[in-house]
């Protein structure tokens, strides 16, 4: 009798235990139906995440998730394609705008010590007696100096919304002062230099395309032809790009009525062509352009329009091949996407584009690998960017063993910022290039400045590498000395362009 109901017990457990494992299962394949869904429906990615916040064992991130699952997606289209959360996306727009707010200054960091290259005429800190060569100790009570602070962690602390405060500690000579500085509105300048070089040569050099690059142009090759050039060299080297409807309006200046400037088009864009409209002032200006390996987006666009209308030759290397049209979309919360939704190309029909790849970043490097920097014969037609009219190689005979350790260490930008803390009246009185030129060659810099790399940084060039690099370096330590007289940057580029190959080619036109 007792073993029969053991048997019982036993029985009924069996059931219960069975009845509770199907319901399980029908719980688990009815929530599987509930979570059904097709393998293109955009809203798997949804569920996913909705799931990972119900029933993941710890607590979660929402918004690092949510940022790394559409960076993962964008990660699958072009290089191009960008998620930007908040600051980064105020940081781009803000880099292109034409203006931002701040305290006006820009500034080299030669040796873990923010050192004042120029004070923007007419800025905030002109007006509280910054000057150039002030060191930069601290951001309200933030030391940035000879605390290895990131550059860029500097400006964000410097900037600010026009109308707030900051004070900034500087170190002027022995003496340490603080600026109490009421942040204004800062121009962000996209042109870099415009002068004359000859009698009828002008030089107009601009580092991005930027909701004022239009207007600068306009102006300073109106002050050029002002002065009696009949003949522009336009260096776009090193231009990232920017905005498109400044690259057609530049473009303009210099095209004839219905000349195109660009096309684009995508898959969900029909083709949309940008053309001439005849009014440009300068339409039989003579024109060379000049270009290279970062040239890039919308300095490729008037480098192609120039090319394949006739209006000038190109000089250089083949540029960077950025020819994707990213459009903005932005969201309520500060952050938004840069979506690549077509492609540019020139005149002719060529895509700007290069080819996406694996080493898409470093693409660049591999042509170094492949000689193409050097040799015209190994540049890849069909590797997309704008293929120069004249190809100017690489010249990598200046780079010496010396001259390599002085680049590692910044040793001739150092110099440059000694030097100017101990000749800060002469130099800053100086804003003329004749005059400059009288005073940097009778400075004794070489001799200056070859000590200074054996007291500061120990190098000494062996027997006959300054010899070879002389020239070079000596133009270098120059454009980095008088950079700090009032000419600023044009006071670089007149000294540089005397070493320049790709420039001396298009003076030879």
């Amino acid at each position: 009798m007792k073993n029969r109901t053991w048997t019982y017990v036993l029985l009924i457990l069996a059931v219960a235990i069975g009845s509770l494992a199907t319901l399980c299962v029908q719980l688990c394949s009815q929530r599987r139906m509930l979570l059904k869904t097709e393998y293109q429906d955009w809203r798997k990615l949804n569920l996913i995440l909705n799931q990972i916040e119900l029933n993941y064992v710890d607590t979660i991130d929402r918004a690092k998730l949510t940022d790394a699952a559409v960076q993962a997606v964008l990660s699958q289209l072009d290089p191009h394609s960008v998620y930007l959360p908040p600051v980064e996306r105020e940081e781009s727009e803000t880099s292109l705008a034409g203006g931002f707010d701040g305290i006006g200054i820009q500034f080299n960091v030669p040796n873990d010590t923010a050192v004042v290259i120029e004070v923007i005429p007419g800025g905030p800190s002109e007006k509280i007696g910054l000057l150039p060569g002030d060191r930069l100790l601290q951001v309200d009570d933030k030391v940035i100096a000879g605390v290895k602070c990131p550059q860029d962690t500097m400006v964000r602390r410097m900037r600010g919304h026009a109308g707030t405060k900051v004070t900034v500690t500087v170190k002027r000579g022995e003496e340490i002062i603080p600026f109490e500085i009421t942040r204004g509105k800062i121009p962000n300048h996209s042109v870099d230099a415009a002068f004359m070089t000859s009698d009828t040569t002008g030089y107009l050099r601009f580092s991005k395309f930027s909701r004022t690059t239009y207007k600068e142009c306009a102006e300073a090759v109106q002050k050029l032809v002002d002065s009696g050039m009949t003949y522009l060299i336009m260096d776009v080297r090193g231009n990232s790009g920017g905005y498109l409807d400044q690259a057609v309006m530049v473009s303009d200046m210099f095209l004839p009525k219905d000349a195109m400037v660009v096309y684009m088009e995508g898959a969900h864009r029909s083709r949309e062509e940008f053309r001439a409209s005849g009014r440009g002032k300068y339409q039989d200006l003579k024109m060379a352009v000049l270009i290279d390996e970062g040239t890039a987006s919308a300095a490729e666009i008037i480098s192609g329009a120039m090319q394949d209308n006739g209006r000038a030759l190109i000089y250089g290397r083949r540029s960077f091949g950025k020819g994707l049209v990213q459009e903005p979309v932005n969201f309520s919360d500060g952050s938004g996407l840069r979506l690549t939704t077509a492609r540019f190309y020139t005149p002719s029909g060529r895509c700007i584009q290069k080819p996406y790849s694996e080493d898409y970043e470093l693409e660049v490097y591999k042509r170094y690998a492949d000689a193409e920097m050097v040799n015209a014969d190994s540049v890849k037609l069909s590797k997309g960017g704008i293929i120069p009219d004249v190809f100017v190689a690489l010249d990598t005979t200046r780079a010496t063993t010396f001259q390599m350790k002085c680049t590692r260490k910044a040793t001739e930008m150092r110099f440059a910022s000694e030097y100017f803390d101990h000749h800060l009246s002469e130099l800053s009185s100086i804003d003329s290039f004749d005059e400059l030129t009288r005073y940097l060659d009778s400075a004794g810099l070489e001799r200056k400045f070859l000590e200074f790399a054996k007291r500061q940084d120990g190098i000494e060039p062996a027997p006959g590498e300054w010899e070879q690099s002389r020239e070079y370096s000596l133009v270098r330590i120059k454009a980095l000395v008088g950079r700090y007289s009032k000419l600023g940057d044009s006071a670089f580029y007149y000294y540089w362009l005397e070493v320049d190959d790709t420039y001396h080619c298009a003076m030879k036109r």
